[in-house]
């Protein structure tokens, strides 16, 4: 797992497994948001596995899932709510980090 920073509360990886959620508190993190849609490829951890999880170490999650259609205003709208509302610093995944990063930069203007 290679975190990525994008900003000073905000950092992307490529997807996550169970075993890295120790990893990823003591980094730090407080909260992660999943951009993968469930099902995506075979074997792929389930949100609600990692979700469990990360719920026994006192991490927050919150389930984004962008797929073929790309970032969408939902999903930059449902971005802006989960900043706001779950707990910094906070990691997106997704399969290479490349969603998590897309969707972050979008909400920008709604940050203001």
């Amino acid at each position: 797992m290679e975190l990525k920073p994008i900003s000073e509360t905000y950092s992307v990886s490529g997807q996550i497994e169970v075993d890295d959620l120790a990893a990823i508190k003591a980094a730090g993190f407080k909260s992660i948001v999943c951009h993968r849609p469930d099902g995506e490829v075979e074997g792929q951890p389930t949100f609600e596995s990692i979700r469990k999880a990360a719920d026994g170490l006192g991490i927050e999650m919150r389930h984004i899932p962008i797929g073929p259609m790309g970032v969408t205003a939902d999903a930059v709208r449902e971005m802006v709510d989960a900043i706001e509302e779950l707990p910094a610093p906070m990691l997106g995944y997704c399969r290479s980090g490349a969603r998590s990063t897309a969707v972050y930069q979008h909400t920008a203007h709604l940050r203001g």
